[in-house]
């Protein structure tokens, strides 16, 4: 296709698709505090993450959807707070209305990690309302589910974003020599020390990921730290092994069977669940 973004195509396009096909991923992204790259990192990273699976698998991606909750990053001023209740309300419109336009294979897709809080509860509800099983997939889980990764996911998570920015074409909105501030450290040590200065850090090994309790960082840099980019070689150097990185994830998610997989729930919902359990699950 001439492009996988839907925004991208003509309606003539998506039509035409749409008698082949009805697939569509959803990368839900975060504006939001990140060290020295830009605001929207994360999103740039499920945008491109999903742009290979829409490639793999002969689907689209609906894209521009980068505000929703981001946890404990307000303290940095650039970050745009959503509640979950919002985001899960207007995601759950966007659902609806793909669903009402041909989309009956919807794929959610984040790599933030309190994103689960807001997309897991969207996609229970939306199931229950329109019996229509809508898949999220969470980038840490899944990367978990692969057991023959080449490489320590944490560890190549920031080649990873960079290498995102390079697939979307957008590898000079990486900037180079920025300098440390609040926003911003590249001392680990500093970063560690910080987060055990937050008393809520004991108490969030008690449920999953930011589940556990509401805090805030008390300093933006404390959120994450980034690599020192110097030279535009360092950044394609880094980029190019992050877009490796990906297309191995892509790969041993084994895209096209978990997309069948979505349509055999679908089937069996249709077929065998509502047909024996109907007065009580319509």
């Amino acid at each position: 296709m001439r492009t996988r973004f839907l925004s991208k195509l003509t309606n003539g396009e998506v039509e035409e698709y749409l008698t082949r096909n009805d697939l569509i991923f959803v990368p839900v992204g975060v504006t939001e505090t990140h060290g020295a790259l830009p605001l929207d990192s994360e999103t740039v990273l499920a945008e491109a993450v999903t742009l290979k699976m829409a490639e793999e698998t002969d689907g689209l991606v609906l894209h521009n959807l980068p505000y929703f909750f981001a946890g404990a990053t307000p303290t940095g001023r650039g970050t745009v707070q959503m509640s979950i209740k919002d985001g899960m309300a207007y995601l759950d419109k966007i659902a609806e209305s793909l669903l009402k336009q041909g989309f009956r294979r919807q794929v959610y897709f984040t790599s933030h990690g309190p994103a689960y809080l807001t997309v897991s509860s969207m996609v229970r509800d939306f199931f229950d309302r329109t019996k229509v099983p809508v898949l999220y997939i969470d980038m840490i889980m899944a990367v978990e589910s692969i057991k023959d990764l080449s490489f320590n996911f944490m560890e190549k998570f920031h080649e990873m974003t960079i290498g995102a920015y390079s697939i979307l074409g957008r590898l000079e909105d990486v900037p180079l020599n920025v300098s440390e501030s609040n926003s911003v450290t590249y001392d680990v040590n500093k970063m560690m020390k910080a987060m055990q200065n937050i008393p809520a850090a004991p108490l969030g090994k008690l449920a999953y990921q930011s589940g556990a309790i509401g805090y805030y960082f008390d300093e933006a840099s404390t959120h994450m730290v980034t690599p020192l980019l110097k030279t535009a070689e360092e950044r394609e150097a880094l980029a190019a092994a992050g877009v490796e990185a990906i297309n191995e994830i892509v790969k041993k998610l084994d895209m096209n069977r978990v997309v069948q997989s979505l349509k055999e729930v679908d089937e069996y919902t249709k077929n065998e669940s509502i047909p024996k359990y109907g007065e009580w699950l319509l």
